[in-house]
């Protein structure tokens, strides 16, 4: 079955009803037979049949052997750092979500490190690893200036250097319908499901499939011990909203090439950089044409007039694009990085990463392409 027909038909009927919409089982605790014998749920924390259906579908989009869902993305993060124990160390991606950078920190004082490289350099990145590197943290594309780092090479090289180290892709800006890393290479694939899966801004979700089937049982025990499970109604709403998925992504990323396309020709009056793997002279261009299917919904500019004030006159100026953060909805979002979603990186390291004062980020949804042109236009006016 091509992709978007097995993403509908693995979303499996009720064998106990036959309802064609999945069950919310909102329940806590389920009646055993005699201890320790019941029918595969013992405790909603363990188990949850609307949660189970929900893991198996993204066990399914993403090619991988099992799927864990957590009550948001960065409750799944932690669940992967929890693997790692003193004195282990993690490569990763420069410019990575704030909200990452912030729990890779705290994870700091418990004494594991984090080397932070620009992912996009496949020598550079894979040069740091060594017998103490335990993860790869790659975001591709990376929030919020889209640098795309060539997922197979990084996991070949990688893994030639250290055989026992994981190889973990954020795939939150890309979805299965753009990408799947565990084809190229990777071990543990992450989703914040709060963006493009559950895809209307109304959950929030986190999501982890891995290719390994020990893997999976230390994910799993670490989830139960820790009890950062989605909720059955949470669940409910990710498998629903993640069923127009590739729709919706195909829509996003048409409308986020024109709006590229349409900042690019402004690059002679107000605009300085344009961000988006779409345009021929994006860094790693040809990477993102190998190894995805579509560029994405995000696209990021700078402006000429590099000041936080100067972005702050745009991000509330415009009218469709409302000002907010998270990204992958229906709805088109506008959002300034720097005192947002990025706010707590230190500011030296969030320059180097590439993320100017000036840097906006605007997240596609699936109006019509001229009122969202004309929406910007009249902002940078």
């Amino acid at each position: 079955m091509k992709e978007e027909t097995k993403l509908i038909q693995s979303i499996l009927s009720d064998p106990l009803t036959g309802a064609i919409s999945t069950p919310i089982y909102q329940t806590s605790t389920y009646v055993q037979e005699a201890p320790g014998i019941h029918k595969g749920f013992d405790y909603t924390r363990t188990n949850n049949p609307t949660r189970k259906i929900l893991e198996h579908l993204i066990t399914d989009l993403e090619y991988g052997y099992a799927s864990l869902a957590f009550s948001s993305g960065l409750a799944s993060i932690d669940a992967v750092i929890k693997l790692l124990k003193y004195g282990d160390e993690i490569i990763a991606v420069d410019d990575i979500y704030g909200g990452t950078f912030r729990l890779l920190n705290l994870y700091k004082k418990l004494g594991i490190n984090t080397k932070f490289v620009d992912t996009t350099n496949t020598e550079k990145s894979t040069s740091l690893v060594s017998n103490n590197t335990k993860l790869v943290w790659l975001e591709t594309p990376t929030n919020p200036t889209l640098k795309i780092s060539d997922i197979k090479s990084i996991s070949k090289k990688s893994k030639k250097i250290n055989p026992k180290v994981l190889i973990v892709v954020d795939n939150t800006f890309a979805s299965p319908a753009i990408q799947n890393p565990i084809k190229l290479g990777a071990d543990i694939i992450i989703h914040s499901a709060t963006k493009y899966l559950a895809g209307h801004s109304d959950v929030l979700a986190g999501l982890i499939t891995v290719k390994d089937p020990k893997l999976y049982e230390k994910l799993k025990y670490i989830q139960n011990a820790t009890g950062g499970v989605l909720s059955p109604i949470d669940c409910w709403l990710t498998i629903r909203g993640s069923q127009t998925l590739y729709l919706r992504v195909k829509k996003q990323s048409e409308n986020a090439f024109k709006i590229a396309s349409f900042l690019d020709k402004k690059k002679d009056s107000c605009i300085d950089k344009v961000y988006y793997p779409g345009l021929s002279y994006h860094k790693n261009h040809s990477i993102a044409l190998k190894q995805q299917r579509y560029f994405g919904g995000i696209v990021s500019f700078s402006l000429k007039n590099d000041t936080i004030e100067s972005s702050k006159k745009i991000v509330t100026s415009t009218k469709i694009f409302k000002l907010a953060e998270s990204l992958g909805g229906t709805k088109s979002l506008i959002c300034h990085p720097s005192t947002m979603t990025h706010k707590s990186t230190p500011l030296e390291i969030r320059i180097n990463a590439g993320i100017q004062d000036s840097l906006i980020r605007l997240s596609l949804g699936i109006e019509n392409i001229e009122d969202l042109i004309d929406d910007i236009d009249q902002a940078l006016k």
